[in-house]
């Protein structure tokens, strides 16, 4: 192989490397932050939803208390469930629990962090700066990749129920 194309295929490999389509965590102790995402939303959406896997391979447990989105007045960590027949949401008050030794899944339809009062559109194929605040890990930066609107739990490995987005949605609280 010739130095000229010994050069061109480390290049080719960064940039597969850098792409959005490659995977990315963030640390922050014990805590890995797995593909922090994010739905692309309609113009003049309000709301959009985070999403991250989350894996404490410690031995002390920790705690999602909130976060910030660049794009967002307000970020706030919420949980979905079925209560009889009907789908609820609502703010989780006190965070998060990340057991220690666990790995928790920030998902559509499940737990996600809210990011209200949006300021722009959420484009598909951009990143957004944010921050996850932990109880004990403190504040870690992120970015959070902006996925296609219709882009599902199980896209990023995890296997969940879908949901209706979150870019049209209305929250009450």
């Amino acid at each position: 192989m010739t130095l000229f194309n010994l050069f061109r295929a480390v290049l080719v490999a960064g940039a597969l490397a850098a792409s959005p389509a490659a995977a990315h965590d963030f640390k922050a102790g014990t805590l890995t932050l797995d593909h922090p995402w994010t739905r692309a939303t309609a113009k003049g959406a309000e709301m959009g939803g985070g999403f991250v896997t989350i894996v404490n391979a410690g031995s002390e447990a920790d705690r999602l208390v909130g976060g910030s989105f660049a794009l967002a007045g307000r970020t706030e960590v919420h949980e979905m469930k079925m209560e009889g027949e009907v789908m609820k949401m609502r703010q989780l008050e006190g965070g998060l629990d990340i057991p220690a030794g666990a790995t928790v899944e920030l998902k559509p339809g499940s737990y996600h962090l809210m990011f209200m009062k949006l300021t722009a559109p959420l484009e598909a194929g951009t990143n957004v700066k944010g921050t996850l605040i932990f109880e004990k890990a403190g504040e870690v930066p992120v970015e959070f990749a902006v996925e296609a609107l219709s882009a599902k739990a199980k896209d990023h490995k995890a296997g969940g129920h879908d949901a209706m987005p979150m870019g049209g949605m209305k929250h009450g609280g």
